[in-house]
């Protein structure tokens, strides 16, 4: 893959690449299109990273399909798969780990200790594989996409990253290789987390609503109330730079991010919504 990536760079071709962990659904043909309206050669990797899993998370069940994964490249014009086997990303002997220290410990990091260390680990790996000029990535993993962005900041990566918006169900429930575990009810009751961030989002914007505790209670209440086998993890107010607390929602002016998770049995399902303020 390094051969053919410097390859490619010689011959001054612009590399689009969208690292994924298989199971592809339309949010990663999303970007697939996206890179290959704006690049010369897209490349995806398909990978399921051991390293970003905990210990009781679902790394064994993530559904896999590779043969139906290569079908969905194809139709979206993808010129390279890099589908490396785990031993050729974390040989014997590795011992080097990536950390975005402060932002990886806040949000998902909270419940997922190491989660994000894995993660940036991962994407430094496979930018040093792949060598893109463009990278994509969607928004409904919008920390990860907080983190990856300071990474190639902080450690200077000739990268552009294009961050897409997330693609939906018709009903607004996020585009997730995980919605296969749920059940046809299970989807319909989780379409209320979209519906409750929007809710918080006209609340804040409308001045209806200054207090961050209240506005927590309220986005929880209209989970509750309307999906009533869900289970709240956590619901966030930050920034999308540093992921910092917004203490005070009438002074604040730029970038609102409100993020939650909840659980539906086991499965467990983020979303998040961003705007200007």
């Amino acid at each position: 893959m390094q051969d053919i990536s410097n390859f490619l760079k010689r011959t001054g071709r612009k590399i689009g690449f969208i690292p994924t962990m298989g199971f592809l659904h339309e949010g990663h043909c999303s970007l697939m299109l996206k890179a290959r309206d704006e690049a010369d050669t897209v490349i995806t990797s398909i990978f399921v990273n051991p390293a970003q899993f905990g210990p009781s998370e679902d790394f064994n069940q993530y559904p896999r399909d590779f043969l139906r994964d290569y079908h969905i490249c194809k139709s979206c014009g993808v010129d390279y798969i890099f589908y490396p086997e785990s031993k050729d990303i974390y040989p014997n002997d590795f011992l080097t780990y990536v950390e975005v220290k402060e932002m990886s410990e806040k949000l998902e990091g909270k419940f997922r200790p190491g989660h994000f260390a894995g993660v940036a680990t991962v994407v430094l790996k496979l930018f040093n594989i792949t060598k893109p000029d463009l990278a994509y990535f969607g928004q409904k993993d919008a920390q990860q996409v907080a983190i990856i962005k300071k990474m190639t900041d902080n450690l200077n990566l000739d990268i552009k990253l294009r961050i897409c918006e997330t693609v939906r169900e018709e009903n607004g429930l996020a585009k997730s290789s995980r919605n296969t575990y749920l059940t046809k009810e299970q989807k319909e009751e989780a379409a209320v987390l979209n519906k409750a961030l929007n809710e918080a989002k006209r609340l804040i914007l409308e001045e209806e609503m200054h207090d961050i505790k209240e506005l927590k209670k309220e986005v929880k209440k209209y989970i509750e109330t309307n999906s009533p086998n869900s289970s709240l993890q956590y619901i966030a107010v930050t920034d999308f730079i540093n992921l910092e607390k917004i203490s005070d929602l009438k002074e604040y002016k730029g970038d609102v991010l409100i993020s939650l998770a909840a659980y539906y049995g086991k499965t467990r399902l983020i979303d998040n919504i961003i705007f200007e303020k």
